[in-house]
């Protein structure tokens, strides 16, 4: 069931978020004219209960899984059903996400919102802030093996599912890939952190068997490991450089993580044990 309110007023969300310019192309020493298609950023606003919690800059399109990623991923909601509905309204200067959420996980946001406030002109300090903001995921129990095959076979599958990405050339995908390396879902957007936030979404409303992993264009950051691993999913693969900080997280957490991955070489940096050569 969609969570969207079809009913709500100012609904237009672009089908394919992209626009034509006219530029003047240089190639072999040739000046031309021709036509370059973008990507579009929009700013789209979180609002929970009717308090504005974030905006972010993302490619609109995809939103009802975004809102529903990024509150699952933020531990903002623990379940799909604690988000009863999301409203889009367009505005002049961007989107705005109206989100309605069980009570009690209002009631734990506001606390949180006022535990980052600090103190005024400190932005986030205290030992209490740092710990808010730097919510380390559980432990995961990784269910079975990964075999090097399904990874290298996911990487050949991901740039035909990458629509925007060839047209544009500007954007990330994040893609729940199934045990025999199929793609089985994806997601696209300008920031890689929101392409995650979408899959997650989309992830969380399907049926799919929750064995497979995840794979992103990105580098793989503290974030994206911490929403990998808060998604329940055991493994993510990245096609450019961790942090150290996410190397460690994913330790401690039990998460698979790959990163510098290509059809032909890849580095594991934790859990290497849960990795088959076959």
């Amino acid at each position: 069931m969609s969570l969207i309110n079809e009913n709500a007023a100012h609904i237009a969300v672009l089908d394919v978020p992209l626009s034509i310019f006219n530029v003047a192309q240089w190639q072999t020493g040739e000046i031309t004219n021709a036509q370059d298609c973008l990507a579009e950023e929009t700013p789209v606003a979180l609002i929970y209960n009717g308090v504005s919690h974030a905006v972010m800059l993302a490619t609109a399109q995809d939103l009802e899984d975004f809102a529903l990623g990024f509150s699952l991923s933020e531990g903002i909601i623990n379940s799909v059903s604690e988000l009863y509905s999301v409203e889009l309204k367009t505005q002049t200067n961007g989107i705005e996400l109206h989100c309605e959420i069980a009570s009690k996980c209002f009631s734990q946001l506001k606390e949180r919102r006022r535990t980052l406030a600090g103190k005024t002109g400190c932005g986030l300090c205290g030992a209490e802030s740092l710990t808010q903001a730097m919510r380390y995921p559980p432990i995961l129990k990784v269910q079975g093996k990964y075999e090097l095959g399904s990874i290298t076979r996911s990487l050949r599958g991901l740039q035909m599912h990458q629509a925007l990405q060839q047209k544009t050339g500007a954007t990330h995908a994040s893609a729940y890939v199934s045990p025999n390396g199929e793609v089985a879902l994806l997601r696209e957007d300008v920031g890689r952190h929101n392409a995650l936030d979408k899959l997650i979404g989309a992830l969380a409303k399907s049926t799919i068997d929750k064995k497979g992993f995840i794979v992103t264009t990105s580098r793989a950051s503290f974030e994206m490991v911490q929403k990998t691993a808060s998604a329940g999913v055991g493994m993510l693969v990245a096609v450019s450089a961790p942090t150290g900080l996410a190397v460690r997280v994913a330790e401690q957490c039990g998460l698979v993580l790959v990163g510098f991955a290509r059809e032909n070489r890849l580095v594991v940096y934790s859990h290497a044990e849960h990795i088959l050569n076959e």
